[in-house]
């Protein structure tokens, strides 16, 4: 949901029908205007005032932000979002180990994002050992999720790798032991093809306390990218849900279009680099993720990458956020 696809806008819509309304962090300055001279100052600011702006919107609704863990700004983001106090941090894109010390004291809660029973496992022993503590929360994200996936090429095309269903029950059964030493709930939100109520329903059976969805939402007149990345999946087939390289290592999941197709056959050249991520190298990455990202966000979806989960072939129409809430909600209470 990033760059700026989610941001105050929609993150409010969420949080004020009974959401977790989430503002993603990623580049969140691209339209500030010294976001080329000062990049992370920009980003720094520009989290601040969507927080503030969220907060003015929905009130009393609970707010997150979605930081990636491989932020080379990830420290002063994490901070500025604890001192703008906000309800919670979710981070994926790594292992945020060093994420407790930064909500020590404060009200803010952390939710790692994980794709398995031994990732998740991981960060309660270290949390556990070095500062005492466990996770306030799980989102396990599975092989159907958009964006940038925590799962290697060939695990994804294997038809043995692990569902999501699986995922989860891994996870619920991994932290247990932390849930009896701590003796509190640690809840599980399932995340990654989550698309209808009745999937709620199925993943909240198997032991998750929630889920994460995000492609849903992108299809909803508060999302903040730019119409024509939401009718990218309105116009979107099931046959143009595909793969794609990324910078960071790992593979991302796109809607496929001009850009994806160039990629194919050829490295975009990096005009300018924001030395944005930990394991990007400018002289041979593929592309700037952040410039396709941004392109696409702001409506130039030739030349950038449309983010989406396995699902948007799905979504045929553009609702509201309380239609689409009030739709799933229906769905799950009758599947429960």
């Amino acid at each position: 949901m990033g760059v700026g696809v989610s941001l105050s806008k929609l993150a409010a819509a969420v949080a004020k029908e009974g959401g977790i309304g989430v503002i993603s962090g990623v580049q969140i300055g691209f339209d500030e205007e010294d976001f080329i001279k000062n990049n992370q100052e920009a980003n720094v600011r520009a989290l601040r005032k969507h927080i503030q702006k969220a907060k003015e919107l929905c009130k009393d609704g609970i707010l997150g932000v979605n930081l990636l863990a491989a932020m080379k700004n990830y420290k002063d983001m994490a901070m500025a979002a604890v001192e703008e106090e906000i309800d919670l941090i979710i981070s994926g894109a790594g292992l945020p180990l060093d994420l407790p010390p930064i909500v020590e004291n404060s009200k803010t809660k952390i939710a790692p994002i994980v794709s398995s029973g031994k990732a998740a496992a991981l960060i309660c022993k270290v949390w556990d050992k070095k500062y005492k503590r466990t996770s306030d929360m799980f989102i396990v994200e599975g092989p159907n999720a958009g964006g940038h996936l925590g799962f290697s090429k060939e695990e994804l095309e294997s038809a043995s790798h692990k569902n999501l269903e699986e995922l989860v029950v891994e996870v619920v059964e991994a932290i247990k032991p932390y849930e009896e030493k701590y003796n509190v709930k640690i809840p599980v939100i399932a995340a990654g093809g989550v698309f209808t109520g009745e999937d709620i329903a199925r993943y909240i059976k198997l032991g998750a306390s929630g889920v994460q969805m995000g492609t849903r939402f992108v299809a909803t007149h508060e999302c903040d990218a730019h119409i024509n990345f939401k009718n990218t999946y309105v116009n979107s087939k099931e046959e143009d849900m595909r793969l794609v390289k990324s910078p960071v290592g790992m593979p991302g999941r796109a809607v496929n279009n001009e850009f994806t197709k160039r990629l194919d056959i050829e490295n975009v050249p990096v005009k300018r680099c924001y030395d944005c991520l930990v394991p990007c190298n400018p002289k041979d990455t593929p592309y700037c993720i952040s410039q396709a990202l941004i392109n696409s966000v702001t409506g130039n979806i030739d030349e950038g990458l449309v983010f989406s989960g396995s699902n948007a072939y799905k979504v045929d129409k553009i609702v509201s956020v309380k239609e689409l809430i009030e739709e799933l909600v229906s769905e799950a209470e009758k599947n429960l």
